[in-house]
């Protein structure tokens, strides 16, 4: 028992932080320090997973009380550090937006802490009942966090949005669940896969249905087409840090749930998806791409392109039905490539937008690398990674997600997959070309050296070590040491 406590800890460190998070929320303690708490909580719970990490083999959480509904593996543990992660990186690199904002206070840390909690949950539920409760904790704080600026009509009008759309789907999740009950008679995840191991694809219409239910809720976490309708009005009427969480950890979370039941306890029914998966993937690239084109707002730009990159991942998980091996590992370092590109580039949003109330446009960056030379790198460095420009991190993760489409046949999704990558050079290109191509109308500023830019800085690294490391520096851990990484984690599924 003292074992699975120590198992434990890291969920638990979260969890315990936002609670005194909340307690401390009406207290007259600044903001630095109470993001300094936060940060000390999460840092804990990250240490205590690198400890964790490949110590234990897959069990179950304290099974004699939940039974089967808490899975401890190594897959959940990399989720673990990749959500742990991001939430560090978020309220950090935000520091100088929230000090900008007056609307900020302690609710916002705690709602952060009590959002990876409910991720955290979410990678290792192994019962579906769990997995819905997980995901609600984590949608309901996002939620809130969409709606924080309580002042601001478009911030009010996404939250709204996005509860009533985002609580219609969980509605599909909690209904397809009971339909996968009166089926199999269960709703644990072991239980459902020997189920539908002892049973013709033809004799479980019912689990069928149910287990689409669920993919639908899947689908509008990722903001797939044509589910994608809250997407651009979320993500622009969101804070900036709100935006960036959603747009990096907040998607890994849902990709997580989506490969356990994709790799392991749905399997043998793949097949049943695939064209669905096959047909919403192309919907996907095509209605993002079209999408991003047509925005002036770099953050509404930004939220178009997102949905291009949940097509891009549907890719790699249609693939994974038709037996590719190299999809589930290619969707996991695809997750790393795109947050640190995203995450990148919605940080420099964030700064930019600390010292001033509007939101940027494109011709708000005419001759941004005369102002700021350097931020203006790190942004160009992030667009082509977002780009799939080779030498960056995206252009590796995209090469993955690719192969696993000509690996399983899909040469059709693959070049509607390049095609789309040659179409976003013009969005992402438009906004280096604004930086160095037309003049500045203000004045030079010194780039300033604090947290925010020291963070953004090292992610900009990442993202070109990630592309070329590996050939430069064969001894010191790149590319290919994530791919071995996730390789590992989806085998302990097995």
């Amino acid at each position: 028992m003292i074992e699975q406590f120590y198992y434990a800890l890291p969920m638990a460190t979260v969890v315990i932080g936002a609670l005194v998070l909340m307690l401390l929320s009406n207290s007259k303690i600044t903001l630095n320090r109470l993001n300094f708490i936060a940060v000390s909580f999460l840092s804990i719970s990250l240490i205590l997973q690198f400890v964790l990490y490949g110590e234990k083999s897959t069990t179950f959480l304290f099974q004699s009380i939940f039974g089967e509904r808490f899975i401890l593996d190594d897959f959940a543990s990399i989720f673990d550090i990749m959500f742990t992660v991001g939430a560090i990186l978020t309220l950090l690199i935000n520091n100088d937006y929230f000090k900008s904002r007056k609307y900020f206070s302690g609710e916002y840390f705690a709602l952060i802490l009590f959002s990876v909690f409910g991720m955290m949950m979410l990678v290792h539920a192994h019962e579906l009942i769990t997995a819905f409760i997980a995901l609600e904790i984590a949608s309901l704080s996002i939620y809130a966090l969409v709606g924080y600026h309580k002042t601001n009509k478009i911030s009010s009008e996404a939250m709204m949005k996005y509860i009533v759309l985002g609580s219609m789907t969980g509605a599909f999740f909690i209904l397809g669940t009971a339909l996968i009950y009166g089926s199999a008679g269960s709703t644990s995840l072991t239980q459902i896969a020997n189920y539908i191991n002892g049973n013709e694809l033809n004799n479980i219409p019912m689990l069928i249905i149910g287990a689409s239910f669920i993919m639908v809720t899947i689908l509008f976490k990722i903001g797939a087409v044509p589910f994608h309708s809250w997407i651009l009005d979320v993500y622009h009427g969101a804070p900036y840090p709100v935006t960036m969480f959603m747009a990096s950890t907040f998607k890994i979370a849902v990709f997580a749930i989506a490969l356990r039941l994709y790799l392991v306890d749905f399997a043998p029914i793949n097949s049943f998806w695939t064209e669905l998966i096959q047909v919403t993937t192309i919907l996907t690239l095509i209605g993002g791409s079209w999408l991003a084109i047509n925005q002036t707002l770099v953050k509404r730009m930004l939220a178009g392109s997102s949905i291009v990159h949940s097509g891009y991942l549907l890719i790699a998980l249609s693939s994974i039905g038709l037996g590719s091996e190299v999809a589930a590992p290619a969707i996991m370092f695809y997750l790393i490539a795109y947050f640190l590109s995203a995450a990148g580039s919605f940080g420099i949003l964030s700064f930019i937008a600390s010292q001033s109330k509007k939101q940027m446009t494109f011709n708000d960056f005419k001759g941004f690398a005369q102002r700021r030379p350097y931020m203006a790198i790190m942004m160009s460095i992030f667009m082509l990674s977002l780009a799939g420009f080779p030498s960056t991190i995206g252009f590796l993760g995209k090469f993955y997600i690719f192969t696993s489409a000509i690996e399983s046949g899909q040469i059709l999704l693959a070049g509607l997959g390049i095609l789309t990558a040659f179409i976003s050079v013009y969005y992402y290109f438009k906004l280096i070309a604004m930086m160095y191509f037309y003049p500045s109308e203000d004045e030079q500023k010194v780039f300033p050296l604090n947290i925010s830019t020291i963070l953004i800085v090292m992610m900009s690294l990442l993202v070109i070590w990630g592309g070329i490391g590996t050939t430069l520096i064969p001894f010191i851990p790149g590319a290919d040491s994530f791919i071995e990484i996730a390789i590992k984690s989806i085998n302990s599924l097995k």
